[in-house]
């Protein structure tokens, strides 16, 4: 069975097309496993295929989109199922977007005839989705580059590689050309290419430098969030080291990505027990404040200015990887920005 890929808006996950990914296009063999037993058809799959969304596996079923073991169309929603049993999910392509340029400024760090890398603002999305038909790194790209960009009126997301969280900043590389995009999205998928961040985290990880590794996949107790997963999930590795810290209360972390998983920083440095200042999935502790007992150690008048921070505070800060024309490797860097760095400057004169 081919392995499953996760949900598609990552803080940096690769883009190009994987054997099993829950996209538009894609066919999937699932086997009920033991503690399923007994739920319904449509809930078991959704949980099964993290990609997949309940009410887009009901709309898939209501199409004829499933097949049980034997071939047969599967329809009914609330069947009970039974482990062992296995079952096909076919999704349909996706008809092609057809995004509108948008004259809307980039933050330009390198740009020649096959590669664009930008800094990306925190607020931004990548790629037009319902809720953000436009406005996006996508429209702003048609506008920059024109037709240049890979894929060009052929996928739903021209020039991506990869991709930020929209209330993530930094560095982003863009392939202009198919001769780029595919050498890049062979850098991601053999892990050669080196991605580096730096967050603002609650306490002080202990020991000061390591190693993070967790399978991730859907929590299964809030389907909008990602967990660290004992059975299932994908392989996942993060290296962290404590670049400051302030106090016992918060610390900069760099951390460097071993591979690219749905929201991995965000989930691992929560898995931790330090999740990102201003992390509106991950960053309560376990008495649901955000900052938990961390933040208690810092001084009452100031602790709002960091409870209430307004996105995660998390950035990449680094990229490197090998020209698709030249073969040399490059490297780029983009500093901290000035919500991130004014928290981080404030605290020091404390």
């Amino acid at each position: 069975m081919p392995e499953r890929t996760e949900i598609d808006d990552d803080e940096d996950e690769y883009t190009g097309t994987q054997d099993g990914e829950t996209g538009d296009g894609a066919r999937h063999r699932w086997s009920v496993p033991d503690e399923a037993s007994g739920q319904r058809l449509d809930k078991a799959l959704a949980a099964g295929l993290p990609g997949l969304s309940r009410s887009r596996v009901q709309a898939l079923l209501e199409k004829g989109c499933v097949q049980d073991g034997n071939g047969r169309t599967v329809t009914d929603l609330s069947m009970k199922v039974k482990p062992g049993q296995t079952f096909d999910v076919f999704i349909p392509e996706a008809e092609p977007a057809q995004p509108e340029a948008q004259d809307i400024p980039l933050d330009v760090v390198y740009e020649d005839e096959d590669v664009l890398v930008i800094d990306k603002p925190a607020g931004m999305v990548v790629h037009p989705a319902a809720g953000n038909p436009d406005g996006t790194l996508v429209n702003a790209l048609l506008a920059h580059c024109g037709d240049s960009l890979s894929g060009i009126g052929g996928v739903r997301r021209p020039g991506i590689v990869h991709r930020l969280d929209k209330d993530t900043s930094g560095l982003m590389v863009v392939a202009k050309n198919d001769r780029a995009h595919h050498a890049l999205t062979e850098q991601f998928s053999g892990r050669t290419l080196s991605r580096t961040y730096q967050a603002l985290v609650w306490g002080v990880p202990s020991p000061r430098e390591g190693r993070i590794e967790g399978n991730i996949g859907r929590s299964s107790s809030d389907r909008k969030k990602m967990a660290v997963v004992t059975g299932g999930g994908k392989h996942a590795a993060t290296r962290y080291r404590v670049v400051r810290s302030f106090g016992t209360a918060l610390a900069l972390v760099e951390c460097t990505l071993e591979t690219g998983r749905t929201h991995q920083i965000r989930v691992h440095m929560a898995h931790i027990s330090h999740p990102i200042v201003g992390d509106p999935l991950y960053g309560k502790g376990r008495a649901g404040r955000a900052g938990g007992k961390h933040a208690s150690a810092l001084p009452e008048p100031h602790r709002d200015r960091f409870v209430g921070f307004p996105r995660q505070a998390l950035h990449a800060v680094g990229l490197t990887f090998r020209h698709p024309a030249t073969g040399e490797t490059v490297h780029f860097q983009a500093p901290l920005p000035t919500d991130i760095k004014d928290l981080s400057d404030f605290l020091e004169s404390l």
